[in-house]
């Protein structure tokens, strides 16, 4: 049976192991994934200002980009000087021609010159008026024209006819007057015989477009460019912007191995650095609902950086990374919040525009977050922290920005990016009830919530069993105080004090501390019977507990603040009255579970202490001190905190502050006077 016990347990070991190397890679690669495309030139400057930075020497080879305004002159030069391309609609000029032929009202001589008239309109070419007032307002001197054998020729522009200009043609080129003209009808025999060739000139236009050359000289590798405090001149600006535009369009990105390679491993060693953390000073953090969450918290961070980053890197500071350190600082521990706050902040400075100036904001204000925010008991902290995360954003900014430039610029789009950076701090009452609910924690909010005795459970335990519920405030006192001490979490020992006795709402009448009349239930019963009704106050907490949705965390106090102790009054009891039987230990045992935190053990002193200090019949230091001891060693050698953190240095500390704290509580007062 141990054998495979052994086995099972050695199994269950490697389980767990292969999960968290599979949750290791994945992170891994899912961060890896989320990463941005990234540039590496990302000095700020501006034409006719000064270059704040060091000498700047060209990297490697690079064009020197036109501007977008000399690209959009030189397509406009084309675009004016460009000749259309036009086909000659050979049809028309025939149709034309026939019909005048066959027109027999134009006799003489007329009919003679109008025909040559039209024979050469027809071979130069007739446009419409629109085609034409184009030509003059672009001053465009000539086209190109082709028939049906698709050889291209240029054409003048100026002898070529519109409808119009046509007529006054013949008028003054030939003896026929305007109103003949007119009476006659010729602009019947005068149509359009040119059109364009859209396809054609579109094409060719594109084409002339594109040959455009981007660049109109290099930079060599190891040239200087620039050097701190010269002006940046339109000529040094297109270089700059060169240089940039060089970058952006030759970023390294992930499906350049040796680059991705690169980042998985930054990656895995930062999170390496947390592993390791956690090992050598967190083990009782080594749960799968602990890993969990915390690979959810890192994903979340670092896709919101990445998603600010694609759409805008100027404002990569708006991602609230102090909120992480808040929401992990609420539910473990300060240095684990910082810790995780700083791999993700590495994490994310791989791919910003400026990793140093990032850093520097970052690392302080999650510092300061964990720092303002030891405990968060009331909405007001968190208003305070985001205040004070907003000016050491606004400090560190302004004075980097000095070390960098030597002057000091009050670019407020920065201060309202932190501004909205701290705003967005205030969603942590929001995430904290999100992330309780789905992984089970317990945070502070909550346990002030609970703590207030005036809520409806609290009130219920007060009304049914007054005696009990004065019992419980004391125990509370007594635990807050020596988590205080001991460096425990003082709200949660004082919560789950206030809750440990909750089952004695059921029979509130069997426990002495409700007895006003002297009446005494259990004494009509056998002492099993009696043991039967004290211990089952567990139980019923458990049910009354679950019943109103208590935290688990709250529940365990229920179930370990007696563990599994004898209710000795009733075993010693039963021992006397039948001295020659074996008593059945287990009928008089309660079957809780050991504290397994410190809190748990501090309320089971706490609760064991001050329930039976009510008995001594003088209160003073050797009668407090003999009664604290002697509960406490029993508790001791009972074993009660063998599944606890608890520490030998730990427990005297517990006994100094109960001793201390009962003899404050029942010291002697004077007589007032009659």
């Amino acid at each position: 049976m141990g054998l495979k016990l052994s086995r099972a347990n050695f199994k269950y070991k490697h389980t767990r192991i292969l999960i968290y190397i599979l949750m290791f890679v994945a992170t891994t690669f899912l961060i890896f994934k989320m990463f941005p495309q990234r540039t590496h030139f990302d000095k700020k400057y501006e034409v006719g200002k000064p270059w704040h930075y060091e000498l700047l020497t060209a990297p490697f080879d690079f064009p020197i980009y036109k501007t977008d305004s000399e690209l959009r002159q030189e397509r406009d030069s084309i675009k004016r000087r460009f000749t259309p391309y036009y086909t000659i609609d050979a049809n028309k000029a025939i149709d034309a021609i026939d019909r005048f032929k066959a027109d027999t009202t134009i006799k003489g001589n007329i009919r003679y010159h109008l025909q040559r008239a039209l024979q050469n309109i027809y071979k130069r070419g007739v446009v419409t008026q629109t085609d034409y007032d184009d030509f003059k307002k672009s001053a465009m001197t000539s086209i190109n024209v082709s028939d049906s054998s698709n050889i291209w020729r240029k054409i003048e522009v100026a002898n070529i006819f519109t409808p119009t200009s046509a007529l006054g043609y013949i008028s003054s080129n030939y003896p026929i007057t305007a109103a003949t003209l007119d009476s006659l009808n010729i602009s019947r025999f005068v149509e359009v015989s040119l059109n364009i060739d859209k396809n054609k000139s579109e094409h060719t236009l594109n084409e002339l477009l594109k040959s455009i050359p981007l660049s109109n000289g290099m930079v060599q590798a190891g040239e200087r460019i620039i050097d701190r405090g010269e002006i940046v001149k339109q000529e040094q600006g297109k270089i700059l912007n060169s240089l940039k535009k060089e970058y952006a369009d030759n970023t390294p990105n992930q499906d350049n191995k040796l680059v991705a390679l690169a980042d998985i491993f930054m990656i895995a060693i930062l999170l390496a650095l947390f592993v390791i953390y956690v090992v050598l000073f967190r083990p009782e953090f080594i749960r799968i609902k602990n890993a969990v969450f915390i690979v959810v918290m890192i994903l979340i961070v670092v896709c919101g950086a990445s998603l600010i980053m694609g759409y805008n890197s100027d404002i990569i500071n708006v991602v609230p990374f102090a909120l992480m350190a808040i929401i992990i600082r609420i539910f473990f521990d300060s240095r684990t919040a910082l810790f995780i706050h700083n791999i993700v902040v590495l994490i994310v400075s791989l791919f910003v525009p400026s990793p140093f100036l990032f850093l520097m904001l970052h690392i302080p204000a999650g510092m300061i977050a964990v720092s303002t925010l030891k405990q968060l008991t009331h909405r007001g902290q968190l208003v305070q922290s985001a205040i004070f995360i907003f000016i050491t954003y606004a400090f560190i900014y302004s004075f980097c920005t000095i070390i960098e430039t030597g002057l000091f610029t009050f670019a407020w789009q920065h201060y309202l990016i932190f501004a909205v950076n701290a705003l967005l701090l205030l969603f942590a009452y929001i995430l904290i009830y999100i992330f309780e609910k789905l992984f089970g924690y317990l945070s502070d909010v909550t346990l002030v919530e609970l703590s207030n005795i005036n809520n409806k459970l609290l009130m219920d335990f007060s009304a049914k069993a007054p005696g009990t519920f004065q019992h419980v405030i004391q125990v509370s006192t007594l635990a807050a105080a020596i988590a205080q001490k001991i460096n425990a979490n003082m709200l949660l020992a004082r919560t789950g004090a206030l809750y440990h006795d909750i089952g004695k709402m059921k029979n509130p009448m069997c426990f002495i501390e409700n007895q006003v009349s002297g009446f005494n239930p259990l004494n009509d019963m056998t002492c099993q019977e009696a043991a039967r009704v004290i211990i089952a106050h567990v139980d019923d907490g458990v049910k009354i507990a679950e019943q109103n949705s208590l935290p688990k965390q709250i529940i365990n106090f229920i179930k370990s603040h007696h563990a599994k102790s004898l209710v000795r009054y009733f075993y010693i009891t039963e021992q006397k009255e039948n001295p020659n039987v074996e008593i059945d230990k287990s009928l008089f045992s309660y079957n809780g579970r050991y504290p397994d935190t410190k809190e748990e053990a501090i309320v089971m002193m706490a609760d064991a202490v001050e329930a039976a200090s009510r008995s001594l019949k003088e209160y003073n230091e050797t009668t407090i001190g003999a009664l604290v001891d002697d509960i406490i060693n029993t508790q001791v050698a009972d074993q009660s905190f063998k599944e606890s953190p608890l520490t030998f240095k730990h427990i005297d500390i517990a006994k100094n502050v109960l001793k201390e704290k009962l003899i404050n509580i029942y010291h002697s007062r004077i007589e007032y006077p009659k």
